[in-house]
């Protein structure tokens, strides 16, 4: 004679109040989590002092010192098209449609750092050290030229 079980039905580990409180915890971070990156996308700043180029507002925020840009290099780009500065792979970073940050690939192979919200109106700026930066200033040709005198002030040498 065959006899036949059925298999043990699970127990649900505490009760249906724990999952609900995960289930909202994991809902207020995702909001807080697209608030701050939201806050970040208006309130970057791109300040020019002596001592380089600081990024403020932004979690990929920093200083570049003075000696590792290459202002002479610097321009505007128009990534809306076909170009070499395009953003191949985000590697570390947001990407929101109106807003990036962070670390990219760009389809030439350079690595670059990025904050970005106006891909028609992008300041390239390579530096010595390995990547270059891709930047939204809301006057792409006053920053480019505040960067070089900039520079200029700061390193006599380096405009001959």
């Amino acid at each position: 004679m065959n006899q036949v079980f059925a298999i043990a039905l699970a127990q649900a580990p505490g009760n249906a109040f724990s999952a609900f409180s995960v289930a909202a915890l994991v809902l207020v971070f995702v909001i807080a989590l697209f608030a701050a990156v939201a806050y970040s996308a208006k309130h970057v700043r791109f300040d020019l002092a002596p001592e380089g180029l600081r990024i403020r507002g932004d979690m990929y925020g920093r200083l570049v010192p003075a000696e590792s840009l290459v202002p002479s290099e610097a321009r505007e780009i128009n990534l809306d098209g076909d170009s070499p500065y395009e953003l191949a792979v985000r590697t570390n970073g947001i990407g929101l449609p109106g807003y990036k940050s962070g670390w990219f690939r760009l389809s030439n192979g350079e690595k670059a750092l990025v904050f970005l919200t106006d891909t028609s109106r992008v300041v390239y700026i390579p530096t010595m050290e390995g990547y270059s930066l891709l930047l939204s200033p809301g006057d792409p040709a006053a920053f480019i030229a505040g960067l070089r005198t900039n520079s200029s002030a700061t390193y006599p040498a380096a405009s001959k």
